[in-house]
């Protein structure tokens, strides 16, 4: 009986001893989050080609290098973005509502020679859309476990 407990303890510091020798599986990066630093990326991009919030657009590419260096920060920055994102979009209707204006119709944007109509309760549901997407991906577990990196919130190391 105690050969058995002798060799049940030598097993058990043999598993303990192999389980602290291999290194811990990282997290690699999750397709749904590589397409919204895409996304954010582009965004950016485009905004500083038309000279558009070009702090902003910093901000912004800043904040998608410190989420692909697996930066606490940098998560907590994508959450923070996102959460105050979908704040004003869904109150944008609210700001935009003018009683006075009889001519509230559909929004037209061109892209190149194409125009385009739209009603505006139609933008704004896309808009919220998105918004609520991009909230979702940033709190999944899946991009907690790739951001693990814990120092101090300077996104530059």
């Amino acid at each position: 009986m105690t050969e058995t407990n002798g060799q049940a303890d030598k097993a058990q510091a043999v598993e303990l001893t192999n389980a602290a020798n291999q290194q811990p599986v990282k997290a690699k990066l999750p397709k749904r989050l590589l397409a919204l630093l895409s996304l954010l990326t582009l965004a950016s991009v485009s905004g500083l080609m038309a000279k558009q919030g070009v702090l902003f657009c910093m901000l912004t590419l800043l904040m998608v290098i410190a989420v692909l260096g697996r930066q606490k920060a940098g998560l907590y920055m994508l959450r923070g973005y996102t959460i105050i994102q979908l704040a004003l979009v869904s109150l944008l209707p609210v700001i935009l509502y003018d009683p006075d204006n009889l001519v509230a119709g559909p929004s037209t944007f061109h892209l190149g020679d194409w125009q385009g109509k739209l009603p505006d309760w139609l933008v704004f549901t896309v808009l919220i859309l998105l918004a609520l997407v991009q909230v979702w991906i940033a709190f999944t577990p899946k991009v907690k476990a790739y951001c693990h990196i814990k120092n101090s919130m300077n996104i530059m190391k």
